[in-house]
């Protein structure tokens, strides 16, 4: 993994884990009552957080499927494994990019 890769897949993962948490957090006024943080730089990196969730998806997905495509190529004989471990692979990538842009979209719309 090359320096940009790894810089990279940092600024997603702070992003990702970071951003919904800002989203929901709360500031107290003189009166002790609690008001939610509303700023448009916290709604921009939510809005980077919910990109970066879906880019990430769709570059494991495309992996997931040269992967697949090329070692169905090299063994014909076990492209059903192969096939069914690519649908459930690609099921889980999504299901976790769904719930991560589920929560920066809360987070943007709530906060």
């Amino acid at each position: 993994m090359n320096k940009f890769a790894k810089v990279a897949l940092i600024a997603f993962v702070f992003a990702l884990l970071f951003a919904p948490v800002f989203a929901f957090a709360q500031g107290t006024q003189a009166g002790g009552a609690a008001t939610v943080v509303n700023s448009s730089l916290l709604k921009n990196l939510i809005s980077i957080g919910a990109g970066l969730a879906v880019i990430g998806a769709g570059l494991g997905i495309g992996r997931i499927g040269a992967s697949s495509v090329e070692s169905m190529a090299r063994q014909p004989e076990v492209a059903g494994n192969i096939q069914s471990a690519m649908i459930l692979s690609a099921a889980l990538i999504e299901g976790a990019a769904m719930f991560a842009l589920i929560i920066c979209l809360l987070g943007y719309f709530v906060g």
